[in-house]
């Protein structure tokens, strides 16, 4: 009999949390030992053990770059991996074996589990833009509001922001005007088209 594979989710809303939990108990193999929501990560999550920790790298204080090493140490044998669903510097980013997504599928977030178990090394997530993330890239170069842009393809307003939280943190770019620099600069659009 296998055992399962022990995760912790550091995160503080609970309806993020919940939903990260409910899909990583349907995926056979793991299962959430505990969610911590409160800025005594350290304290708590050391005597769980956890195999893999998921965690919101904007819960990490700013001042202590040295996190995930100082984890480390004290869970040795544990992996990290990042949930992002706000932008988050790309330098922290780097830090972590695997990026799980809030727009990742329940399959999507099996897969990368299995392959940080398996590798134990950074799962490398493409950052080129998805043909959706173009188009709503160029959208937004052309000056058009979130609620056109859900619109004009038939989106919610929500999805329409979560592509553009992903278009920001594959390109690093977080201003309209740099966006639209980029989608020219990789002739996406053409500067006729922007207002």
């Amino acid at each position: 009999m296998t055992t399962n594979k022990r995760i912790v989710i550091i995160e503080p809303y609970a309806m993020i949390a919940h939903g990260l939990r409910l899909m990583i108990d349907d995926i056979k193999g793991y299962e959430v030992s505990a969610v911590i929501a409160d800025s005594h990560y350290l304290e708590r999550i050391v005597p769980l053990r956890p195999d893999i920790v998921i965690v919101n790298p904007a819960m990490i204080d700013s001042r202590r770059r040295g996190f995930l090493d100082e984890m480390s140490q004290r869970l040795p044998g544990s992996l990290f991996a990042a949930l992002v669903y706000q932008y988050i510097e790309p330098e922290v980013i780097r830090n972590f074996k695997v990026t799980i997504d809030i727009s990742d599928s329940r399959e999507k977030i099996a897969v990368k589990l299995r392959q940080l178990l398996e590798t134990g090394e950074q799962v490398v997530e493409s950052l080129e833009l998805s043909d959706r993330e173009k188009e709503i890239l160029v959208a937004v170069a052309k000056g058009l509001t979130n609620k056109t842009i859900a619109e004009q393809y038939h989106l919610s307003v929500h999805t329409v922001i979560t592509h553009r939280k992903n278009i920001t943190r594959k390109t690093g770019i977080k201003s309209v005007s740099g966006l639209t620099v980029y989608a020219i600069l990789n002739n996406l659009i053409d500067i006729s088209e922007v207002e």
